[in-house]
């Protein structure tokens, strides 16, 4: 009895099997049509799941591992870790960041902030050789510094400066450094976009202030700290520029990261190397970008552009030539509010200034000190010209 019992119920789960409704097979559709039984489906299903959703050209991807391969094997013999001490007068903290080999002199280039206040410096080579160095020079406003380290030039590997005025959006880069302490980390992205301007700040025992870098080149490779005074290359293995911050809210990498560009480091470590020190030109104000809402404060049309004066060194090269400052300044809701308006600047030397990044990336690319330049300003409205002689400092 029990025998023909679990007949029935099995003939029962076959017959109610075979009556399931139609829409519940249509559930168990395999990823592509097909019009095959249920088994024949299971098939193509499995077949689906062992075919590559794309096909790979194994001549073209061995081509770009051996081309990031031989970049590594070029490069990070000129990368350092550089270890610093700084004396606090109770105490003394350590820091560490990155460095590459600027010449067969020993000099190496890093970040000012890497080697800031330091009391010690130490450089370790990618070969684990360790040497004592000393500060060369250092540019707050640039961020930039060189150290020296006493070796053989046949044990130093200078590296190879890439125009950063040609770099566009899209370039394969890749960074190397010593993120926490790991050296000769590579990472790799694209240049995420250019012209961003980045400020720094200074502080030591005698002065504080903050400056603004120009023409920084900014980055999705993966930055963090120990990555300040690396290198980013392109895909000839040239430095494009000395990676020194990330933006981040973890203090880790968040996919954005600054890089000062060649042409500055160009411009600035061999003068560092020479005189210890670099003089930028200055127009001796303050200013800021003129917002179509200011320029409707101060009278002006919300499409006019450039930089609205804020304030002027006293006997500095803007007052000499007569530039007007902008007064009856206050806050209000945390922003600067601007009752009446100083002279605002539209160019410089002929060339169109719509930012005040225009102004800055203008001064250091194409000014030295003791140079005299035009600047074309809005007075109440009315354009005028006025000419100036640039001065080192403030």
């Amino acid at each position: 009895m029990k025998q023909k019992i679990l007949v029935l119920s099995v003939l029962l789960v076959v017959l109610l099997a075979a009556c399931a409704p139609a829409q519940s097979a249509a559930t168990l559709q395999p990823v592509v049509s097909t019009t095959a039984t249920p088994l024949a489906a299971a098939q193509a299903v499995q077949q689906v799941e062992y075919n590559p959703v794309v096909t790979v050209d194994s001549a073209l991807l061995a081509t770009v591992q051996s081309t990031f391969q031989q970049i590594y094997q070029n490069v990070n013999p000129s990368v350092v870790n550089i270890q610093v001490i700084e004396n606090l007068g109770y105490g003394s903290s350590s820091g560490e960041g990155s460095g590459f080999v600027w010449d067969t002199q020993g000099h190496i280039v890093t970040n000012n902030h890497v080697v800031e206040n330091a009391s010690s410096i130490s450089v370790t080579f990618a070969d684990g050789t360790t040497l004592d160095a000393t500060l060369v020079g250092a540019d707050p406003e640039s961020d930039l510094a060189v150290i020296q380290v006493d070796a053989g030039a046949a044990e130093l590997r200078p590296v190879s400066l890439a125009d950063s005025q040609a770099v566009q959006v899209g370039d394969l880069v890749i960074a190397i450094g010593n993120p926490y302490g790991l050296s000769g980390t590579m990472t790799q992205g694209i240049v995420s976009a250019l012209a961003r301007s980045l400020t720094v700040d200074e502080t030591n025992a005698y002065s504080t202030g903050s400056y603004t870098i120009p023409d920084v080149i900014q980055t999705d490779a993966a930055i963090n700290p120990g990555n300040s005074g690396g290198v980013l290359v392109d895909v000839q293995g040239r430095v494009v520029g000395v990676t020194a911050a990330i933006q981040s809210t973890s203090g880790s990498n968040s996919g954005i990261g600054f890089v000062i560009p060649s042409h500055i480091v160009e411009r600035v470590v061999p003068v560092l190397i020479s005189d210890g020190s670099y003089n930028h030109p200055r127009l001796g104000i303050s200013g800021a970008t003129l917002t179509p809402s200011v320029a409707q404060q101060v009278g002006l049309p919300e499409s006019q552009q450039g930089v609205l004066v804020l304030t002027v060194s006293a006997n500095g090269p803007a007052a000499k030539a007569g530039l007007q400052a902008s007064t009856q300044q206050y806050t209000r809701n945390g922003q600067a509010v601007t009752v009446t308006a100083g002279d605002v600047i539209t160019a410089i030397d002929g060339q169109a200034v719509t930012s005040f990044d225009d102004l800055t990336s203008y001064l250091f690319n194409n000014t030295q000190v003791g140079q005299s330049v035009e600047l074309t300003i809005l007075r109440a409205g009315v354009a005028q010209t006025l000419t100036l002689t640039l001065e080192a400092g403030n």
